[in-house]
């Protein structure tokens, strides 16, 4: 397992590109976050202390929207936790569930729609608690996700992301990662609103980060967050940290 003060992955954000900041239209650039344009790091949460601070971000931008929060389990063996901060500041985070031992989040309410996937012999996987602070450059997004990639299906050789997103949320992930529907609309009890079921094939995503990753802002017309990927070269260095190796 890394060690907490290794890095997996860090890049810097240039300055004055608030085009590549995920944010509400029209944000006021007084409540942008003042570190967006540093160094940024991201690590895996290892520790209590880590994880609290992580589970801080959720709260907060859950709170923001409305939504409840349950309390986290200290330690979840089929889960990880990401978390991307700059300047000692905790700006993202994101969990990472594995189908084995103990059930998905999902299974709550969708349990039918998984268990036909499973019943194909695919091994799902499912983003969650994932947070980004207000005004933070999307690269944070698109490295948390990449990474959480790499270690979901590099290592562990899964084959697909399901997620259970806002209605409002739905398009975002469509058009950004490719997702499409696959469960409907149901009530979530964990978080006490709408959900919609998505599911992303992990060999796509494979794919678009091969054609797309690492060409930020010379994307040309492409409108997805694939381009603010790492390139596939930086892949080998992110697996071995991951995996427990320094280069």
């Amino acid at each position: 397992m890394l060690k907490d003060e290794l890095p997996i992955a860090t890049f810097v954000c240039p300055t004055g590109l608030r085009d590549l900041c995920i944010g509400e239209q029209g944000t006021d650039a007084s409540l942008d976050h003042p570190l967006d344009v540093q160094v940024f790091h991201i690590r895996l949460a290892n520790s209590a202390g880590r994880r609290e601070a992580a589970s801080l971000l959720i709260r907060k931008m859950y709170g923001w929207r409305g939504y409840a929060v349950e309390p986290e389990e200290d330690i979840e063996p089929n889960k990880i936790t990401l978390y991307a901060e700059t300047g000692g500041v905790v700006v993202g985070t994101m969990s990472l569930c594995l189908d084995r031992d103990v059930s998905l989040p999902a299974d709550e309410n969708f349990r039918d729609k998984l268990d036909g996937l499973r019943e194909q012999g695919r091994r799902l996987c499912e983003p969650s608690r994932l947070a980004i602070d207000k005004g933070v450059t999307k690269r944070v997004f698109a490295s948390l996700i990449h990474i959480s990639y790499i270690y979901s299906h590099n290592i562990h050789g899964f084959t697909d992301y399901i997620i259970e997103v806002n209605p409002r949320h739905v398009m975002f992930y469509k058009r950004m990662l490719g997702f499409r529907d696959f469960g409907g609309e149901r009530p979530c009890t964990r978080v006490g609103a709408p959900a919609v079921l998505l599911r992303l094939e992990l060999d796509y995503m494979g794919e678009q980060i091969r054609r797309w990753g690492g060409l930020m802002e010379a994307h040309g017309e492409e409108r997805s967050f694939y381009p603010y990927f790492f390139p596939t070269w930086d892949e080998p260095g992110i697996t071995a940290r991951l995996m427990g190796g320094r280069n």
